[in-house]
């Protein structure tokens, strides 16, 4: 399970929305030497996204969790999304120069092969519930409300 710490920005029913608590690698951001990653982010500014996970623990908006993903799921949508793309420009491009033999064909086709491909894709990757993340735990056992999350006894 590939797993990301988030806060619960908006609940509705049994899913929740998501946004990615941002975590350095290093620990040296923000300073002036380093591995470059904080001056691209000064550069680009580092965005935060948003998305949508099973709440299967009935977090509250502003809760920190753990939201995860099974690997093989992840796996899978990478091959699709780029693999198979790929292998639709390639395919439409040289069937194009095997027919047409002309540059403006060919590259049309690549882009034809790339849009089609990507059309199958979205039809066939779907968006069911096994491709969907899923709220594993509070983040460090506590809840935004500060109330403990562990059941134990002491």
């Amino acid at each position: 399970m590939i797993e990301e710490y988030a806060v619960v920005i908006q609940c509705k029913q049994d899913v929740a929305e998501l946004e990615i608590e941002r975590r350095t690698a290093c620990g040296i951001c923000g300073q002036k030497r380093g591995c470059g990653n904080a001056t691209w982010g000064k550069l680009l500014g580092h965005k935060t996204h948003t998305f949508q996970a099973q709440n299967a623990i009935e977090a509250k908006v502003g809760d920190s969790v753990v939201v995860g993903i099974d690997e093989h799921t992840a796996l899978r949508s990478v091959f699709f999304l780029y693999v198979v793309p790929l292998l639709g420009l390639i395919v439409f491009s040289v069937i194009a120069e095997i027919v047409f033999q002309h540059q403006l064909y060919v590259v049309l086709a690549a882009i034809l092969g790339l849009v089609v491909s990507f059309i199958w894709v979205k039809s066939h990757l779907g968006s069911g519930e096994k491709h969907q993340a899923k709220i594993l735990r509070y983040a460090e056992g506590v809840s935004s409300c500060g109330a403990n999350n562990d059941v134990s006894n002491n």
